[in-house]
């Protein structure tokens, strides 16, 4: 049968042969600490592009040291890192996938024992620490670290940069009420609050032209927190600024009880597709084909992100196709066991 999953789609002269992304999921397993990619990388990322996803994201790659979410954090906030980025991006791209990877700044969701920093010295909970208040300088110094990193994505070859502005990290911080108590022009309004991602957005831009995603959390779960006409103003700033893909994840903002189920975030997908014109990403216990291909087929998004299924199964493109009934292009080492 006819299948929209694996039709191709373009962003910026970028072609993906079909519509499954590898989501970014923290592997905590730089054991040295330096953020330097390993062995257990290169495996895990080459292995998912020999299964056949179209876009293999890297996990969260903190632009700064005291960005990372834990220690053993994949980093880019140094040229020693491109190498091993650019490793693992050329086998990628020998499978015929194409490369993205997510930077990000945990903010005050940084378990370290450095010091941290965040919009507002506002403690998540008890497990971590109180942050700083960003100073101007810190702002400063933080949209240039990010724009640093998209420079050495580039060297690194990848093809695609996604900026995480989701799940309670340094961004979202910026972006939400509940975390954003400044008084100066980074808080209060929300044109305010949308400043700092603006301003990340503007210095990537000038040193990077390739397709621009960015991940929010479009429900932040709590009625004082940013409701959908407020990720809905986001979302046409941002494709007013060029942004290609907004990745819809929701939640991590603060602590709530969040009661997941198969799909679960693909309304915000679909509304934000609908109401602002620019192409989406769904993700969220999008467990087979049947699933993922009625996503596709009825317009609810444009690409679906898949975590979970995926570090059960590199192969799950192929477990999607056969459940689709359709044929796909198998590793030319494993056509016997995928005909």
């Amino acid at each position: 049968m006819e299948t929209k999953l694996f039709s191709p789609i373009t962003f910026n002269q970028v072609t993906l042969k079909n519509r499954i992304v590898m989501s970014p999921m923290c592997m905590y397993s730089c054991y040295e600490q330096d953020g330097i990619v390993t062995p257990f990388h290169i495996t895990h990322y080459e292995s998912r592009a020999v299964g056949q996803v179209g876009l293999v994201m890297f996990e969260a790659s903190a632009v700064q040291p005291n960005g990372r979410i834990s220690y053993e954090d994949l980093g880019i906030w140094s040229d020693d890192h491109i190498a091993g980025l650019k490793s693992v991006t050329d086998r990628i791209h020998a499978h015929g996938a194409k490369s993205a990877i997510q930077l990000a700044h945990a903010g005050r969701k940084a378990e370290l024992d450095d010091p941290i920093i965040a919009p507002s010295a506002l403690q998540l909970n008890e497990r971590f620490q109180t942050p700083h208040a960003m100073t101007k300088d810190d702002i400063a110094e933080t949209i240039r670290s990010f724009q640093l990193a998209a420079e050495r994505a580039q060297k690194a070859n990848f093809d695609i940069i996604e900026i995480h502005g989701a799940h309670g990290y340094l961004i979202n911080q910026f972006l939400s009420p509940l975390t954003n108590k400044r008084d100066d022009e980074y808080g209060g309004s929300r044109d305010n609050r949308y400043r700092f991602l603006k301003e990340i957005v503007d210095a990537i831009q000038v040193v990077w032209d390739g397709p621009t995603f960015v991940r929010l959390s479009t429900s932040e779960y709590h009625e004082e927190g940013n409701q959908l006409e407020d990720i809905i103003y986001f979302t046409n700033q941002l494709h007013d600024q060029g942004i290609d893909l907004i990745d819809c994840s929701s939640g991590g903002v603060v602590r709530v009880k969040i009661n997941p189920y198969p799909g679960y975030q693909v309304t915000y997908a679909e509304a934000i597709k609908q109401q602002a014109e620019i192409k989406t990403g769904a993700v969220g216990l999008i467990t087979n084909g049947m699933q993922a291909e009625e996503i596709i087929q009825n317009n609810r998004a444009d690409l679906v992100f898949i975590g979970r299924e995926l570090l059960k199964n590199p192969y799950w493109p192929k477990q999607a196709a056969d459940e689709l009934q359709t044929n796909i292009t198998s590793p030319k080492q494993y056509q016997a066991g995928w005909r």
